[in-house]
């Protein structure tokens, strides 16, 4: 007799996994939240937090809220005013459209919803418990919607136990709100964490005025304006100047009909834009908004909502593509200008990204100038692997007993420099220098919250700075390893490094950034004797195997292998 194998799960279990899927941390709850605020028309926009999301979530909104119909109904699984049919899923046009958002915060929280529509005297409220309805009662309240979340997860503790900090579960609802910021300047944001207005965001005619009231002014010189169109699709936006860029694609967002998106198709037609523009290394900067038919775009790929689809993928990369390559080409002569060949870090001095004065006592310890970052080979120092050359200026080729070595020479100084500076780190010596005249720059919200809560510990690194009123702030003085305008931009990156991080990791972090900062990278030319000494320090260190950061240094080529491929094998 066969054996029923197959259930139902019961509402209750069904329910807490939809919500799982839709609701992953308190940053899904405020992006659910603030996307319905949008949807409803809202002009102001209110976000209070309290440990990170985890203790209480409120967003509260001037839209144009609801019935006392549409409030009760509205918490149910799959209730929605935003599409009726399934063909309504091939034009969405709203942030969202499922009506999935509410009923999952409902259960896996304590939920209370007010709200009134301006129709009548009368607002509603609805409160539910993971998912079980409490009361729905009539009160007094604005036009607009205040829904309060508490709890987050207080019936999944297993979910709740691999939330992060509460700085780095705020630091994510910050930079998602400041990219929203960003996408809607007409509306106002107001974001408190804490007791703590972290942004503040009056409405503003433009993405410009946006750009500079989060960024400053700064990111107004550093970038290039975006305006083109092709029918029924337009991109706007700003872009880096050449030669300027980042070091990495952190400050690269893309927006597709009002929706941050995640698109590596966007990112690659970018970086095809500025070839032969950028710095070798460098990521342009980039805030750009692709505006679509709907019916060419399908937003219903994933849960969160964080990637699309487009229908004609190779037709809106070369969209992009063009509507970049011509802002750039109106930059009168930029290519001759900047020629990536000429380029301010094109051929940086390799003595100079350590300070000659940091390490006296490792000097005196072994006789010779190693707070210079390559010296000559002492006699009869202990045999290592043989350096045979260099590939393509971004590996050395070595010999070893045990076969050939490749070695990533920017991962492999990375290596080195950590370790020296975590020893220095370690003593508490950091060396400073001070401008003739302090370094100004702006932070971003994000930025602004990481470094209030990590002004010691910068300083313990050597880094002081001053704040100059609103989102402006002087640089008074750094570590001597760097020129002025490199100490600004590594502090700007300790801070997304470090943001949110405990104690332990963000030592390890920071030194890490340090040592990448300086490090010497790849497509450099180095002389025979710098590799010599950069090979013989990486085989001193703790782990030659793996940068700071986890990446691989070094590919082992074993004499086996040699000798099996060329068939020398007997």
């Amino acid at each position: 007799m066969s054996v029923q194998k197959i259930s139902l799960l019961p509402e209750e279990v069904s329910r807490k996994i939809a919500a799982g899927e839709v609701i992953e941390r308190p940053f899904s709850a405020v992006k659910e939240l603030v996307e319905n605020s949008l949807d409803a028309g809202a002009t102001e926009i209110v976000v209070e937090i309290q440990d990170g999301g985890k203790k209480s979530i409120r967003v509260h909104d001037n839209g144009s809220g609801m019935s006392r119909e549409d409030a009760a109904l509205c918490l149910e699984r799959h209730a929605t005013s935003k599409i009726s049919t399934a063909s309504d899923l091939l034009r969405i046009s709203t942030l969202g459209f499922r009506g999935e958002a509410l009923a999952s915060i409902a259960a896996v929280s304590h939920l209370v919803l007010k709200t009134f529509d301006g129709q009548g005297e009368i607002g509603t409220q609805v409160e539910r418990k993971g998912g079980e309805l409490i009361s729905v009662q009539d009160i007094a309240f604005p036009r607009g919607t205040r829904v309060e979340v508490r709890d987050l997860f207080f019936n999944l503790p297993a979910r709740r136990k691999f939330l992060r900090s509460d700085k780095a579960e705020a630091a994510l609802i910050l930079r998602w709100m400041t990219a929203m910021a960003l996408a809607y300047p007409g509306v106002r944001f107001l974001v408190v964490h804490g007791q703590r207005e972290v942004l503040n965001c009056p409405a503003v005619g433009s993405v410009a005025e946006r750009l500079f009231q989060l960024f400053g002014k700064e990111a107004l010189h550093r970038l290039v304006e975006v305006d083109f169109r092709e029918g029924a699709h337009l991109i706007y936006g700003y872009a880096s100047r050449p030669p300027s860029g980042r070091p990495d694609r952190a400050h690269q967002l893309f927006f597709v009909n009002g929706r941050l998106v995640k698109d590596r198709l966007l990112q690659a037609a970018l970086q095809q834009a500025y070839r032969g523009y950028l710095e070798k290394d460098s990521y342009p900067e980039a805030y750009l908004f692709l505006s679509i038919p709907a019916s060419d775009v399908d937003v219903n790929v994933h849960p969160a909502k964080a990637e699309v689809r487009f229908r004609d993928s190779q037709f809106v990369f070369y969209l992009l593509l063009r509507a970049v390559e011509s802002s750039l080409l109106q930059q009168k002569g930029v290519k001759e200008i900047y020629p990536i060949s000429r380029g301010p870090l094109a051929h940086p001095r390799v003595e100079e990204s350590v300070s000659p004065g940091i390490y006296e006592e490792a000097r005196e310890r072994d006789g010779r100038e190693t707070g210079e970052l390559f010296s000559a080979r002492e006699e009869g120092a202990p045999a290592g692997p043989r350096v045979l050359g260099q590939y393509l200026d971004s590996y050395i080729i070595a010999a070893a007993p045990e076969g050939l070595l490749i070695i990533d020479q920017h991962n492999a100084h990375e290596r080195v420099l950590f370790e020296r500076y975590r020893a220095v780190d370690a003593e508490k010596r950091w060396p400073e220098r001070a401008p003739l005249i302090p370094v100004l720059f702006d932070l971003s919200p994000s930025q602004e919250l990481s470094f209030e809560d990590n002004r010691e510990f910068l300083e313990s690194m050597g880094f002081r700075v001053e704040a100059m009123g609103g989102r402006s702030y002087a640089l008074q003085s750094f570590p001597d390893i760097f020129e002025e305008e490199e100490a600004k931009e590594t502090l700007l990156a300790l801070l997304e490094a470090i943001e949110g991080e405990e104690a332990l990791p963000k030592r390890e972090k920071a030194l890490a950034t340090l040592a990448c900062r300086t490090a010497v990278k790849a497509g450099q030319t180095l002389n025979r004797e710098k590799m010599d000494y950069l090979v013989e320090e990486l085989f001193r260190t703790s782990n030659p195997s793996l940068c700071p950061h986890g990446r691989p240094v070094l590919l082992r080529l074993d004499k086996s292998q040699i000798e099996r491929g060329l068939k020398r094998t007997t």
